[in-house]
């Protein structure tokens, strides 16, 4: 913790690791309408923007032993709702990209289509492909895909660099592209897809 905390905050924050649950509400308390209206400025879905905070303060008090505070709560606090904002616009804008390639399912239709899969069949060789990938390899693409964590949150709670998290994850990526290649291109775009949802 760093030394521009306050006393008090420094006090309440560790009351909050040692598991005091008052300690949490105090902080819940304090920032949490505030920060619905900075992930709100954002995403303009008052709903939404509830929920990704709430994720935030589950987030928050589950590894409040684990997280490193660089400045103050209320920054660690607004730099996660800042990114988890960002991630979420961005996986968004990803989907969509790819949704609009799909022109109609009538373009699945083709010679291969004995190659066509169900999706239930699709998330069963996806799940293979995770499960083919190297231990840590895995670990960060699941925290990343399953616990819609950012790479900076999976480099504080492995231990890593960023750098590092970036690289794995692309390293994921190629390695479960190349797993359904066989699947032809069009499954890979729904594999992205599901993996958006």
């Amino acid at each position: 913790m760093k030394q521009n905390m306050s006393k008090e905050e420094i006090f309440i924050l560790q009351r909050m690791i040692d598991g005091d649950e008052d300690a949490f509400k105090y902080f819940f308390d304090t920032y949490y309408d505030d920060l619905c209206n900075f992930v709100n400025s954002y995403l303009r879905d008052e709903v939404l923007s509830e929920e990704i905070v709430q994720d935030i303060f589950v987030y928050f008090w589950e590894k409040r032993s684990a997280i490193n505070f660089y400045s103050s709560v209320k920054s660690y606090l607004y730099t996660a709702s800042k990114n988890r904002s960002l991630n979420y616009l961005r996986d968004r804008k990803n989907q969509k990209r790819i949704s609009d390639k799909l022109v109609s399912p009538s373009d699945f239709v083709t010679n291969e289509a004995d190659q066509y899969l169900e999706v239930e069949e699709l998330r069963r060789i996806i799940s293979q492909a995770i499960e083919g990938l190297p231990a840590k390899c895995r670990e960060i693409y699941c925290l990343s895909r399953d616990g819609g964590m950012s790479n900076h949150e999976i480099a504080e709670e492995l231990g890593v660099s960023v750098k590092t998290v970036e690289n794995q994850i692309t390293i994921a990526i190629r390695k479960i592209k190349d797993f359904l290649r066989p699947y032809n291109d069009k499954i890979f775009i729904l594999f992205l897809i599901l993996l958006g949802g």
